[in-house]
């Protein structure tokens, strides 16, 4: 193989949990990376941004494959559905049909896929067996292919890992389904990466399904057991052995953060077994000795309490209003928009860190029971709520969940749009843009867009009003106010 400063790694699924770490450990390795992304604006906020070059494509159209390929020695498959609607197997076979092929087609030297942990002979959830067919598919082509299989990855934003840790510190007593009793084997986040990265130089693991897990086989009741030992939580299981997959599927998502969908696919896969059998991983990788699950959980929270966490799971007005009235309601194009103004002193670096702080454990600054109230109708109706809080406590960038909200949008210092991923009749966007007026002195525009679909929506819109506006006065006040104090 290339020297690592001659090497050219591509690596898909950037933006997702496991991708976005792996994208710096590579380039702290010294290998030269490329990213193929959709979106290429939901990478604004990484660190590592300028350090890799970037190409736009979707692995579902092939004509934008060989520009991402060209030159590429080897590649990173990190795609998987977990709530793409009906069609995800298929989407997913194709996906890494698609992606082979442009690899075999350039010449490319390896593929490394991250699927998942379970006997395939058994009855594995669908998600799972999708997972294990993407592996022989990206295999058809002839390109070498370094499949890792694991089971739940221990780590700050994992969602295996949130789900145990909202599980355990919100409920004493635990309500366990039969799943919460069977054996899995998890790994630590820093051990997948070290798996991942050793790989590109171990012609061992060339054309090999590698199974990966940590030091421990633990129930998922023992996990949470054991994250809470850590945490110094006293927790007690009650077995509930007659809560059906999807009665389980809507407990998680009430208590956790994850929405109904995937929960339902995560407690589905999580009825079977997840136990490396085949341990030639310490054969090929002697250097790699996996930690045990404490140390896993207690790195996890150490991350956590320290504001580092680099991805998650969860992991898209041009001039003064002058004498116009701080609020105006308007339709555009079948668009209703909410525009408020204030007028804020202090400086624009300033009113920008208060925007880029709202939500999370901090709240929104008026009316938090409001907003709360509005998570648990969410909630009820199969929505994610607020209980996805945010990534990190001050740091906001393209791609965040922010409760309820998505950051689409980030211009630093002057622009900032959020996206509702609510349950409404419709789409709902909340916009604020700055702009300097005097020395110390700020105009912040608040904007909330709403698309309304059909007549439900515009009932939905003109019915709450009255309580919108309340609550988004209150919000740029307490905006105003923060900044001002």
């Amino acid at each position: 193989m290339k020297s690592k400063n001659e090497t050219k790694i591509l690596v898909t699924g950037s933006t997702g949990y496991i991708g976005g770490r792996l994208v710096p450990a590579l380039i702290k390795s010294g290998y030269k990376v490329r990213v193929l992304v959709r979106d290429p604006d939901r990478l604004e906020g990484r660190d590592w941004l300028d350090k890799v070059e970037v190409v736009r494509g979707d692995v579902l159209l092939t004509e934008t494959l060989p520009e991402a390929m060209n030159g590429i020695t080897a590649a990173y498959y990190l795609i998987h559905s977990m709530a793409s609607g009906e069609d995800f197997h298929e989407r997913d076979l194709l996906a890494a049909k698609n992606f082979s092929k442009a690899a075999k087609t350039a010449k490319v030297r390896q593929i490394v896929y991250l699927g998942g942990l379970g006997d395939y002979q058994a009855d594995l959830s669908e998600h799972l067996k999708s997972r294990q067919e993407t592996g022989k598919v990206l295999a058809q082509s002839g390109v070498p292919v370094t499949e890792f299989r694991a089971a739940v990855i221990v780590g700050s934003g994992s969602i295996s890992f949130e789900m145990i840790r909202y599980l355990t510190e919100r409920v004493p007593l635990m309500v366990c389904p039969r799943w919460v009793y069977t054996r899995t084997q998890p790994i630590a986040i820093q051990d997948v990466l070290a798996y991942l990265i050793t790989a590109l130089t171990t012609p061992d693991s060339f054309n090999k399904v590698i199974e990966i897990g940590g030091r421990d086989v633990v129930t998922y009741g023992e996990m949470m057991l054991g994250y809470a030992g850590v945490r110094g939580l006293k927790r007690i299981l009650i077995p509930v052995p007659f809560l059906t997959p999807k009665l389980s599927a809507y407990w998680v998502h009430w208590v956790t953060p994850v929405s109904a969908d995937i929960a339902h696919a995560l407690v589905e896969g999580l009825r079977n077994e997840a136990l490396v059998t085949d341990h030639s991983a310490n054969g090929i990788f002697p250097g790699i000795t996996p930690t045990d699950y404490h140390s896993a959980v207690q790195t996890a929270l150490d991350k956590l309490a320290a504001s580092e966490v680099e991805t998650r799971w969860t992991d898209s007005l041009t001039s003064s209003l002058g004498e116009q009235a701080p609020v105006q309601l308007t339709t555009l194009e079948g668009l209703i928009m909410e525009g408020r103004q204030a007028k804020i002193r202090a400086s624009m670096d300033r009113v920008f860190q208060v925007l880029s702080g709202l939500g999370g454990e901090k709240g929104w600054l008026y009316f938090d029971w409001a907003w709360q109230i509005r998570g648990v109708i969410d909630r009820l109706m199969g929505g994610v709520g607020l209980r996805r809080g945010r990534r990190d406590p001050d740091e906001l960038r393209v791609g965040d969940a922010l409760d309820f909200w998505r950051v689409e949008e980030i211009q630093a210092g002057v622009k900032l749009r959020l996206r509702s991923e609510m349950i409404t009749p419709g789409e709902a966007w909340l916009q604020y843009d700055l702009e300097q007026i005097e020395d110390q002195k700020v105009l912040l525009r608040q904007t909330a867009f709403f698309a309304p679909k059909g007549l439900p929506g515009f009932l939905y819109w003109y019915v709450l009003y009255p309580i919108h506006s309340l609550v988004f006065s209150g919000l740029i006040r307490g905006i105003k106010d923060k900044s001002e104090n």
